[in-house]
């Protein structure tokens, strides 16, 4: 059953949260081989709600992300949820680290698609409307970083993402706000992971006595698994229902950050 309410039913970001004064900070492999940017088109699967761009790491780097994220201390979510959150089943690690928040931003196409430098593969939209789009000034990416691994029967129920108001460390530090988020896939069914789709339910965030509401029925947004795809989707008070499947075979990982706009 779809949650009635945004508001009681918003899933926590601090559960099995590592901190960097518990944690010492990863050493991240280089992003290295990327793809060419040129190649590197941002899809709008749903207008002003879930976008991707495919191949932002090649199938080599993310074999070696695995290998390395693997090596990991990941941390068992638990099974029974604390009150108001989505019941979430898998294996994380999270950590605030600043400069590879900074480097997943600048060293891949991110930054230039998003910000619309790069013209060929970004959306045609004017500054104003790349600022109306994201919410706000785009300056990075949310330090606090966290790596899912969903293993055969994991799974995340229907829930939304919450935003949030950080700080992104600098001279001077600049006060943000989350408002997308952002998913790196790393395997996929090619890599031998079957399940685990993300999917979105737009016909329960329609106000019901909307015209769309009356006049059409919008099923399921499924996005399946592709290995260096990543995955952008408004949250916070515009975020839409959606869920992680189970995993039916193999295992799921994903790198996870969000979207900044200053505030």
């Amino acid at each position: 059953m779809a949650p009635k309410s945004k508001k009681n039913e918003k899933s926590s970001v601090t559960s099995a949260r590592a901190t960097t004064a518990d944690v010492k900070l990863p050493s991240w492999p280089p992003f290295k081989p990327l793809l060419p940017e040129v190649d590197l088109r941002l899809h709008e699967l749903v207008p002003n709600q879930i976008l991707t761009v495919s191949n932002l790491f090649s199938s080599k780097l993310c074999k070696e992300y695995v290998n390395f994220l693997s090596s990991l201390p990941m941390v068992t979510t638990p099974g029974k949820p604390k009150k108001g959150e989505a019941v979430r089943v898998n294996d994380r690690f999270q950590v605030d680290d600043a400069a590879f928040a900074e480097r997943l931003w600048c060293e891949t196409a991110l930054r230039n698609l998003i910000m619309g430098v790069n013209q060929e593969g970004a959306l045609p939209l004017s500054d104003d409307g790349l600022e109306k789009l994201w919410g706000g000034y785009v300056v990075g990416l949310n330090p606090n970083i966290r790596i899912y691994r969903y293993s055969k029967g994991q799974f995340f129920d229907q829930h939304y993402d919450d935003s949030n108001n950080v700080v992104l460390p600098g001279t001077p530090s600049v006060p943000a706000r989350t408002t997308w988020t952002l998913l790196l896939y790393l395997t996929s069914p090619a890599t031998g992971c079957i399940g685990g789709e993300t999917v979105f339910y737009p016909e329960d965030d329609l106000p019901k006595k909307s015209k769309a509401a009356k006049n059409q029925t919008v099923g399921p947004v499924v996005v399946g698994l592709e290995a260096g795809m990543a995955l952008l989707h408004r949250h916070g008070a515009e975020c839409m229902l959606h869920e992680g499947r189970e995993v039916i075979q193999g295992e799921k990982w994903v790198i996870r950050s969000d979207l900044c706009v200053q505030r």
